[in-house]
């Protein structure tokens, strides 16, 4: 197949649309082009032929101008699946219906995101969700179908009569390799790795970053958008900021570490959300220190691989800290077990499968058609 995956929004080598996505079918030798907005030019990489129509200089052009050059750039490949990362995308999809299958992959529950954002006023933020949603719902029943980040989303799809499946943003295992869990690779490291703001549970992190024990340095690999956020972070004498990292660095911080924080608050969009940095930890072999959300607690527990705390409270957060530095071997034996999880459930291979199935059924109904007409 020839498959084209658009975004206007995530940089190129985003792990789920290009490390996951893009290099699965590139793996299985069929004809993949990225096409992005980010001003990088064009490349070939990994088997994807990645091209680049610009960049724009605001959020407002990104989702008009930048959205209909990746949508008009597509349309001039004649590909037979075009498969969109970007609800801004949603409403040029017509154009490429006429040419191949037309698949919206949903990385997030779009109306609970919304009522999550710190920019929109409060007011706002109900009707400009519910508009969302109708929209979503308007657009995507006229796709071939929608690719949900987790089962929640695919559930909410299907409640609306919209072929869903859900493909699981679950790590690639061979990213991390053997995984040493002997007490002596371990340090009195405590890691947290992804995008960094105040409902990611930064607060708190800080606050706990006081009450823990003298030995315990707390490592923050990601981008930080909030000046004053970076300052407060600054300001935590035992946390060290690392910036963005690539996957290798990722893999080598991690490997150090005794636990990785997942402590993100229990905002819509986070509530039934599956984040792939708690199942990285546990591929790293390392224990989760996970929000105390439902879905998250069944997993923790089900697994016996790390400790669910409150995300607003910093004195819990501080005491599974502290207690994984004081219990070396009990943090070994929930890193193993969650290490042990991934390979048999949260991995890339398994979803990898779904997704190539998913593929297969939707253009094996189009072969059918053009047989009968």
């Amino acid at each position: 197949m020839r498959i084209a995956h658009l975004t206007s929004a995530h940089p190129r080598f985003d792990a789920r649309i290009f490390l996951k996505e893009c290099g699965s079918f590139a793996k299985r030798g069929h004809d993949v082009v990225l096409i992005v907005a980010d001003g990088q030019g064009t490349a070939c990489v990994g088997g994807v032929e990645i091209v680049d129509v610009g960049s724009a200089s605001s959020r407002l052009r990104r989702m008009t101008g930048a959205a209909r050059r990746v949508v008009s750039r597509a349309a001039d490949l004649n590909c037979d699946v075009y498969h969109l990362h970007d609800p801004e995308l949603l409403p040029y999809a017509s154009q490429l219906k006429r040419i191949g299958k037309v698949i919206y992959d949903a990385h997030e529950d779009l109306p609970s995101q919304i009522l999550s954002k710190p920019y929109l006023n409060h007011r706002m933020r109900i009707p400009v969700a519910a508009l969302a949603a109708k929209l979503q719902y308007h657009f995507c029943r006229r796709l071939d179908g929608v690719v949900s980040a987790t089962p929640h989303i695919r559930d909410t799809f299907l409640k609306q009569n919209i072929e869903s499946i859900d493909v699981n943003n679950f790590p690639i295992l061979d990213e991390f390799g053997s995984v040493d869990n002997s007490v002596t690779q371990r340090e009195a490291q405590i890691s947290y790795i992804g995008s960094i703001s105040l409902t990611r549970g930064f607060r708190e992190i800080v606050n706990a970053s006081q009450l823990v024990k003298s030995n315990i340095t707390i490592n923050i690999a990601g981008p930080i958008g909030d000046e004053s956020l970076r300052r407060e972070i600054h300001s935590g004498g035992r946390i060290k900021v690392h910036g963005f990292l690539e996957r290798e660095d990722v893999r080598e911080l991690l490997s150090h570490s005794i636990a990785g924080l997942v402590t993100l608050h229990p905002t819509p969009s986070y509530l039934h959300a599956l984040p792939v940095k708690m199942f990285e930890y546990m591929a790293a072999g390392i224990p989760v220190i996970a929000s105390d959300f439902p879905l998250w607690r069944h997993i923790v527990n089900q697994n016996d691989c790390g400790i669910c705390v409150d995300p607003h409270s910093p004195e819990e957060i501080a005491r599974a800290m502290n207690y994984f530095i004081e219990h070396p071997e009990e943090a070994r034996r929930m890193g193993a077990n969650g290490r042990q999880a991934v390979e048999t459930i949260y991995n890339w291979k398994t979803e990898e499968d779904k997704l190539m199935n998913y593929y297969e059924s939707i253009t094996s109904k189009a072969i059918k058609s053009n047989k009968i007409n």
